[in-house]
Protein backbone atom coordinates (compact mmCIF):
# COMPACT_ATOMS: atom_id res chain seq x y z
CA UNK A 1 0.00 0.00 0.00
CA UNK A 2 1.09 3.50 -0.80
CA UNK A 3 2.70 5.57 2.22
CA UNK A 4 3.39 2.54 3.77
CA UNK A 5 6.79 0.87 4.53
CA UNK A 6 6.95 -3.08 4.18
CA UNK A 7 6.61 -5.28 7.14
CA UNK A 8 9.95 -5.50 8.67
CA UNK A 9 10.54 -6.66 12.17
CA UNK A 10 13.51 -5.17 13.38
CA UNK A 11 11.69 -1.64 12.31
CA UNK A 12 8.69 -2.74 14.37
CA UNK A 13 11.00 -3.72 17.49
CA UNK A 14 12.87 -0.06 17.45
CA UNK A 15 9.91 1.80 17.33
CA UNK A 16 8.37 -0.12 20.33
CA UNK A 17 11.62 0.54 21.54
CA UNK A 18 11.20 4.10 21.39
CA UNK A 19 7.71 4.59 23.14
CA UNK A 20 8.07 2.03 26.09
CA UNK A 21 8.82 4.30 28.40
CA UNK A 22 5.61 6.02 27.92
CA UNK A 23 2.83 5.94 30.17
CA UNK A 24 0.67 3.62 28.84
CA UNK A 25 2.57 2.55 25.76
CA UNK A 26 0.17 -0.11 24.40
CA UNK A 27 -2.17 2.49 22.62
CA UNK A 28 1.09 4.58 21.39
CA UNK A 29 3.15 1.67 20.10
CA UNK A 30 0.21 0.17 18.52
CA UNK A 31 -0.48 3.68 16.24
CA UNK A 32 3.24 3.71 15.47
CA UNK A 33 2.99 0.60 14.23
CA UNK A 34 -0.33 1.09 11.91
CA UNK A 35 1.41 4.65 10.93
CA UNK A 36 4.50 3.40 9.82
CA UNK A 37 3.27 -0.25 8.42
CA UNK A 38 -0.55 0.42 7.72
CA UNK A 39 -1.19 -2.74 9.84
CA UNK A 40 -0.27 -4.28 13.22
CA UNK A 41 1.59 -7.75 12.03
CA UNK A 42 1.03 -10.61 13.78
CA UNK A 43 4.69 -11.04 14.52
CA UNK A 44 4.23 -7.53 16.69
CA UNK A 45 2.10 -9.51 19.59
CA UNK A 46 5.17 -11.04 21.06
CA UNK A 47 8.01 -8.14 20.33
CA UNK A 48 5.16 -5.83 22.51
CA UNK A 49 4.08 -8.13 25.01
CA UNK A 50 7.59 -8.94 26.01
CA UNK A 51 8.52 -4.94 25.60
CA UNK A 52 5.93 -4.39 28.16
CA UNK A 53 5.92 -7.07 30.41
CA UNK A 54 2.57 -8.14 29.13
CA UNK A 55 0.75 -11.73 28.05
CA UNK A 56 0.35 -11.72 24.27
CA UNK A 57 -3.36 -12.40 25.47
CA UNK A 58 -3.47 -8.80 26.69
CA UNK A 59 -1.51 -7.07 23.41
CA UNK A 60 -3.87 -9.25 21.05
CA UNK A 61 -7.30 -8.38 23.22
CA UNK A 62 -6.09 -4.26 22.90
CA UNK A 63 -6.01 -5.20 19.15
CA UNK A 64 -9.18 -6.41 18.42
CA UNK A 65 -10.80 -4.24 21.01
CA UNK A 66 -9.62 -1.06 18.86
CA UNK A 67 -11.49 -1.51 15.62
CA UNK A 68 -9.06 1.43 13.77
CA UNK A 69 -6.21 -1.24 14.30
CA UNK A 70 -5.72 -3.90 11.18
CA UNK A 71 -4.03 -7.27 11.14
CA UNK A 72 -3.41 -7.12 7.90
CA UNK A 73 -2.68 -4.40 5.03
CA UNK A 74 -5.88 -2.14 3.67
CA UNK A 75 -6.56 -1.83 0.22
CA UNK A 76 -5.65 1.08 -1.82
CA UNK A 77 -8.85 2.86 -1.08
CA UNK A 78 -10.74 2.57 2.26
CA UNK A 79 -14.33 2.94 3.04
CA UNK A 80 -15.91 3.29 6.49
CA UNK A 81 -19.55 3.14 6.33
CA UNK A 82 -21.46 4.54 9.44
CA UNK A 83 -23.34 1.98 11.22
CA UNK A 84 -25.12 4.42 13.94
CA UNK A 85 -28.80 5.10 14.57
CA UNK A 86 -29.38 8.13 12.48
CA UNK A 87 -28.16 6.56 9.49
CA UNK A 88 -29.80 3.30 10.07
CA UNK A 89 -32.80 5.24 10.58
CA UNK A 90 -32.65 6.51 6.33
CA UNK A 91 -31.57 2.92 5.04
CA UNK A 92 -28.28 2.41 6.13
CA UNK A 93 -28.20 -0.94 6.65
CA UNK A 94 -29.74 -1.88 2.66
CA UNK A 95 -27.09 0.41 1.78
CA UNK A 96 -24.27 -1.94 3.44
CA UNK A 97 -25.65 -4.94 2.51
CA UNK A 98 -25.43 -3.68 -1.46
CA UNK A 99 -22.42 -2.17 -1.13
CA UNK A 100 -20.65 -5.52 0.29
CA UNK A 101 -22.50 -7.64 -2.33
CA UNK A 102 -21.29 -5.70 -5.08
CA UNK A 103 -17.34 -5.68 -3.74
CA UNK A 104 -18.31 -9.68 -3.10
CA UNK A 105 -16.90 -9.11 0.58
CA UNK A 106 -17.74 -9.12 3.95
CA UNK A 107 -16.80 -6.09 6.63
CA UNK A 108 -13.45 -5.59 7.07
CA UNK A 109 -12.95 -7.24 3.61
CA UNK A 110 -10.59 -6.02 1.09
CA UNK A 111 -11.62 -7.06 -2.67
CA UNK A 112 -9.32 -9.25 -4.23
CA UNK A 113 -7.51 -6.90 -6.59
CA UNK A 114 -6.74 -5.04 -3.29
CA UNK A 115 -8.22 -1.97 -4.33
CA UNK A 116 -11.33 -1.57 -1.43
CA UNK A 117 -11.61 -2.19 2.08
CA UNK A 118 -14.52 -2.01 3.62
CA UNK A 119 -14.69 -1.32 7.47
CA UNK A 120 -18.02 0.06 10.02
CA UNK A 121 -17.92 2.98 12.06
CA UNK A 122 -20.20 4.02 14.44
CA UNK A 123 -21.53 7.65 13.65
CA UNK A 124 -19.28 10.62 12.04
CA UNK A 125 -21.29 13.31 13.19
CA UNK A 126 -23.33 13.60 10.02
CA UNK A 127 -26.43 12.29 11.73
CA UNK A 128 -28.79 15.26 9.82
CA UNK A 129 -27.57 13.79 6.41
CA UNK A 130 -26.95 9.97 6.50
CA UNK A 131 -26.10 7.28 5.48
CA UNK A 132 -22.45 8.81 5.75
CA UNK A 133 -19.32 7.76 4.97
CA UNK A 134 -15.10 8.41 5.25
CA UNK A 135 -14.26 7.27 1.59
CA UNK A 136 -10.72 7.80 2.27
CA UNK A 137 -10.66 10.20 5.11
CA UNK A 138 -13.30 12.68 3.50
CA UNK A 139 -16.61 12.69 4.63
CA UNK A 140 -19.61 11.50 2.25
CA UNK A 141 -23.56 12.17 3.31
CA UNK A 142 -27.00 10.68 1.60
CA UNK A 143 -24.81 7.63 0.09
CA UNK A 144 -25.55 5.42 -2.00
CA UNK A 145 -24.55 2.35 -3.49
CA UNK A 146 -23.87 4.32 -7.18
CA UNK A 147 -22.66 7.24 -5.49
CA UNK A 148 -20.10 5.49 -3.43
CA UNK A 149 -18.98 3.62 -6.60
CA UNK A 150 -18.61 6.93 -9.00
CA UNK A 151 -16.81 8.22 -5.96
CA UNK A 152 -14.52 5.31 -5.96
CA UNK A 153 -14.55 5.49 -10.06
CA UNK A 154 -14.06 9.29 -9.90
CA UNK A 155 -11.19 9.26 -7.18
CA UNK A 156 -9.41 5.99 -9.12
CA UNK A 157 -9.10 8.20 -12.26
Amino acid sequence: MEGYEPWDGARAAGIIAEHTRLEGATLPILHALQETFGYVDAAAIPLIADALNLSKAEVHGCITFYHDFRAKPAGRRVVKLCRAEACQAVGADALHAEVLRRLEIDWHGTTRDGEVTVEPVFCLGLCACGPAALIDGEPVARLDADGLQAALTEAAA
